[in-house]
């Protein structure tokens, strides 16, 4: 195990990076879910649904359990370049950001349609 390894795996590391996604997160999601590049979150879902991921948002916006979406699958929807640029704008490692949002947007998702359905001006 090389020093960046035992370094992620650290609890300061952790903490550390658990704030800094507390921080950053809600922005983040604001800027994909919001009115941002990408449309807001109707257009995520429509862009979710096209390339092949219905189930997985079908399971956000319904009751029950949220089916997961890997950081690699929400990078190939959002693109890379909006991704790059999100990482960038908000200095957090591409990688990590992609990760951060995969794990967050189905709750997210979630949270937005309480009764099932998107609302209309999301």
């Amino acid at each position: 195990m090389g020093i960046l390894d035992s370094l992620e795996n650290s609890p300061a590391f952790k903490g550390a990076l658990g704030q800094l996604e507390a921080a950053v997160v809600p922005v983040v999601l604001s800027e994909v879910l919001g009115n941002g590049s990408q449309g807001g979150l109707n257009a995520i879902v429509a862009k979710l649904q096209q390339a092949g991921f219905g189930e997985q948002v079908k399971s956000w916006i319904g009751n029950g359990q949220n089916l997961p979406i890997t950081a690699e699958q929400l990078q190939q929807v959002l693109g890379s370049d909006t991704v790059k640029q999100l990482a960038a704008r908000f200095n957090i490692p591409v990688d990590q950001l992609a990760k951060v949002l995969a794990q967050q947007l189905p709750t997210a998702v979630d949270h937005a349609s309480p009764d099932g359905k998107l609302p209309h001006s999301a």
